[in-house]
């Protein structure tokens, strides 16, 4: 063929790719963009040849620009938009039907741009439902569950589409989100999948059954992992006030939440020991409402932290159920006098003093006003005074919120309680009270207040408080607040630790630092760190909505918002003292700015860690300043030398579980913990941090060079141990396995004989009848025979082979009527099969926790799992052949 003919008959389309492949070969980018312009105006038929060249390039997209195809198909749109005459409308309907068939053959691909050049080009949205669902179904035959979503979505085939097949493969691979964005705005499809996945929060669930559906779906053990009760409850829960669904069709997720709640009072009243008995009643009662099951479980627990009198209480008040009740329960309630029947109330609001006690001025933070200087306003006539005194133009004003705590069973919660303090008084804003928070003035006065520019207003973490004024009133959503005049004492305070943090390692300091000695965080800690004594936060968590509030409620609420004038007074004293600058409002404005940064990344770590899990989220260890060049390595993070001395694994604090079962000491962060956390421990008692992923840079930076050591974030928990051991050149020896508590890290037990743990279950009415002190001597002669000369009758089993790592408390520590300990841990007895007490002859109890262990398999399950770092000698084969003293956790 001559060149007039090859002319006459345009470009043939093969011959431009491969022009066009061997540029991008050589990677001459702008050379490629000069000859793919060129040469799309010399193709015959443009759109029918673009096809041909992206049938024909190399590689799929899968997400990815950087491609041949990719890159084409960007040109040939700019070349589009200088040839508008070039569209499907020149083609006959069957032609331009095949174009786009073909075009939607390419369509197995998420890039974005790539995507949505197609559907343009070629026109898609315009093809019959029919044929995008057979394409739609063909790329979930092919596993592209991901890519087939994405197009549903933009091809708008929602409705076309089953969500449950749609939507379920996307949940089990993790991508929740993009199965959010399939059924947005959807109204029944979006309640289809709250109700789904509430259907997963129930107990019977199995997501391998639901895999099973999906047998060619390839599930990574973190994909299923996420797969579990408590985070599916919270999606469902945010999903449902997302898409404005009721809770009512979410009955498994509400009562998982509820129970968790229900676990969590529990907790703060019996173990914490830090909410009162009336809080944790109101609460109580909240939480259970109605439900039997809850209720139920409410006796169960009340059983093992409390007792039987006050679980038959409970068990009264709410009629269960005889058949439902715990062993014991009902031959308590019949032996209760008619008095002890009836759960008593105590009116502590007519009866409390306004002063407290002297212990307790001693120990907390005092407000210096007199009960006559608290003023309730709930009228529009109170309101009028309150606002004359509190506007007055340079006033400084305190201003706090209380709400009732709904434990997330609701996100934002409506305010019960606005506290507003000057100089000489305190106003409390009774928005419960009848009429007062829907009367116009109130909200006028909110407005007022919060754009006075002329009067400054204090407060700490005011987001939180403001989420909530926006909750109360909805007109807020429509018209904002405007701020002006506000100065948030948390920026100030973050400034001061970050300030702290730096010096920690200089000499003598005053203040309490963040790790040293102090349970008290938020405003609590700044008011001790600035005035001396912290808040009493006892009152924090009351019912704010009961009326009328307690002496104790009342002295709470005006302590937090009179506190912000004192500690704004203290700095504005002397701000060099607090290494602050002259001009406290400088640093709210620049801080506000940073916390919104700050939250996006507290989210993206929040997401890595629910990715790795919690045993492989980051550590820290301790290491002592350098004495030696061995110690000198460890501390900077450089792997020793090959010849240098083997350490003992107490010399290093690091990583989850798998280090602590090798007695090494570890610090574990929570999952709401943003890694700043880290940063200030490892600044504070130097540590040295172990982190997987993103956080490494930021962390790096703000410990120094050498103590942050980044792992594979691809690593099991396991080989990740294994790495950081071998890098320290750190030899544990069998007598460090289960030498620390796995749950919170202490090295001090309590030795435990099967006698008094079997004692100590009969009082909490744990232990069946059928195991009688009989069967227990019996039990302990036969392992007395069956030692031999091992132990001479009547000697107490020996401790394990990890004792002389360990600390050992005296039995006689352990409160004998309340079984806890010096620290206010109790005995975790329920989590004590007594099917043990005839086989188990010493059990070993953590006194800081109240975990129990007793003698299992464990130990060899670790030596064998850790055998290629542990030190091991003959003595320690030969005992390992003898009888076993491992520790196996409750």
């Amino acid at each position: 063929m001559n060149h007039s003919t090859q002319e006459a008959m345009g470009l043939d389309p093969d011959t431009l790719r491969d022009e066009l492949f061997e540029l991008w070969n050589r990677k001459d980018l702008q050379t490629l963009s000069l000859v793919a312009l060129q040469g799309f105006s010399k193709l015959p038929e443009p759109l029918e040849a673009l096809l041909t060249i992206l049938e024909g390039c190399p590689g799929r997209q899968k997400g990815r620009s950087h491609t041949l195809g990719y890159h084409i198909l960007m040109e040939f749109q700019k070349w589009l938009k200088e040839n508008p005459q070039v569209n499907l409308s020149s083609f006959a309907a069957e032609q331009a039907l095949a174009l786009q068939q073909r075009a939607l053959s390419l369509l197995i691909d998420t890039q974005p741009s790539f995507v949505d050049s197609l559907l343009n080009i070629y026109e898609l949205n315009s093809l019959d439902p029919s044929i995008l669902r057979l394409h739609i179904m063909r790329l979930q035959a092919l596993n592209c569950y991901k890519e087939a979503a994405v197009l549903s979505v933009k091809l708008k085939l929602q409705e076309e589409l089953n969500m449950e097949e749609m939507c379920v493969p996307l949940i089990l691979q993790d991508k929740l989100p993009l199965a959010e964005s399939f059924v947005t705005g959807h109204n029944h499809l979006e309640k289809q999948l709250v109700t789904l996945l509430d259907s997963w929060c129930h107990p019977d669930f199995s997501v391998g059954e639901i895999s099973k559906q999906f047998p060619l779906l390839s599930l990574s053990k973190h994909c299923t992992s996420q797969i579990q009760p408590k985070m599916l409850t919270k999606h469902v829960l945010r999903l449902a006030e997302k898409f404005k669904i009721d809770q009512g069709l979410c009955p498994n997720a509400l009562h998982k939440r509820r129970l968790d709640s229900l676990r969590f009072l529990m907790y703060k009243r019996f173990v914490e020991k830090t909410m009162t008995e009336e809080n944790w009643s109101d609460h109580v009662q909240y939480v259970v409402a109605g439900d039997l099951e809850l209720q139920i479980h409410l006796v169960e627990m009340l059983v093992k932290y409390s007792g039987l009198q006050k679980a038959s209480q409970w068990s009264l008040r709410y009629s269960v159920p005889r058949n439902r009740l715990p062993c014991g329960v009902w031959e308590t309630q019949q032996s209760l006098q008619p008095d002890l029947q009836q759960i008593g109330q105590s009116d502590s609001s007519q009866t409390e003093e306004w002063v407290p006690s002297q212990s307790h001025c001693q120990k907390f933070y005092q407000v210096p006003l007199t009960k006559d200087k608290v003023h309730f306003v709930d009228t529009p006539e109170a309101l009028q005074r309150c606002r004359g005194i509190v506007l007055k133009e340079g006033g400084i004003v305190g201003v706090d919120m209380e709400w009732q705590p709904t434990f997330g069973c609701i996100s934002t919660q409506q305010v019960a309680l606005i506290q507003l303090a000057v100089s000489s008084q305190v106003f409390l804003l009774d928005l419960c009270a009848s009429g007062f928070c829907q009367h116009p003035e109130t909200l006028s006065f909110i407005r007022d207040l919060f754009s006075a520019r002329n009067v400054l207003k204090l407060g700490y973490g005011m987001s939180g408080d403001l989420k909530c004024l926006v909750a109360t009133w909805h007109q807020l959503l429509v018209e904002p607040l405007k701020m002006d005049g506000m100065l948030d004492l948390l920026g100030i305070h973050q400034k001061i630790m970050r300030g702290k943090a730096h010096r920690t390692q200089n000499g003598p300091r005053s203040g309490v630092l963040v790790g040293e000695d102090s349970a008290e965080k938020g405003l609590s800690l700044l008011v001790q760190q600035v005035l001396g004594r912290p808040l009493d936060k006892t009152e924090q968590m009351s019912n704010w909505e009961k009326r009328p509030l307690r002496i104790s409620q009342i002295r709470y609420a005006v302590a937090d918002a009179y506190c912000l004038l004192d500690v704004y007074s203290a700095l504005s004293s002397n701000p060099a003292n607090f290494g602050l600058p002259a001009d406290l409002r400088s640093i709210s404005l620049s801080q506000s700015e940073k916390s919104k940064d700050q939250k996006r990344k507290e989210k993206q770590d929040k997401q890595m860690k629910q990715a790795l899990g919690k045993e492989e989220c980051q550590g820290a260890q301790r290491a002592s300043p350098p004495r030696s060049d061995t110690e000198k390595g460890l501390l900077c993070g450089e792997k020793p030398s090959e010849d240098s001395p083997p350490l003992p694994p107490q010399q290093l604090r690091g990583l989850g579980r798998y280090l602590r079962c090798l007695g090494v000491d570890v610090v574990m962060l929570e999952n709401n913990d943003d890694h700043r956390v880290a940063a200030k421990l490892a600044q504070a008692e130097g540590r040295v941090i172990l982190t997987c992923g993103q956080p490494f840079q930021s962390l790096r930076s703000q410990v120094g060079e050498g103590r942050c050591l980044s792992l594979d974030c691809s690593e099991k928990a396991r080989d990740q141990a294994v790495r950081v051991l071998k890098h320290f050149n750190i030899q544990p020896t069998p007598s460090d396995i289960f030498s620390r508590c796995q749950a919170c890290n202490s090295d001090q037990y309590v030795a435990v004989p099967r006698e008094d743990m079997a004692r100590m279950l009969k009082q909490k009415g744990l232990l069946e009848e059928q195991i009688t002190d009989q069967t227990l001597q019996e039990s302990h002669q036969q392992e007395e025979e069956k030692l031999g000369d091992i132990l001479t009758p009547g000697v107490t089993p020996e401790l394990p082979r990890y004792a002389l790592q360990c600390r050992w408390a005296p039995l006689s520590g352990l409160d004998p009527n309340t079984l806890t300990f010096p620290g206010g841990a109790p005995i975790q007895l329920h989590a004590v099969p007594p099917g043990l007490l005839p086989r188990i002859p010493l059990f070993y109890v953590c006194t800081r926790c109240g975990k129990v262990f007793w003698e299992g398999s464990h130990f060899g399950r670790v030596l064998s799992m850790f055998q290629e770092v542990l030190h091991i000698t003959d003595e320690d084969t030969e005992s390992a052949a003898g009888p076993s003293t491992s520790a196996q956790q409750n």
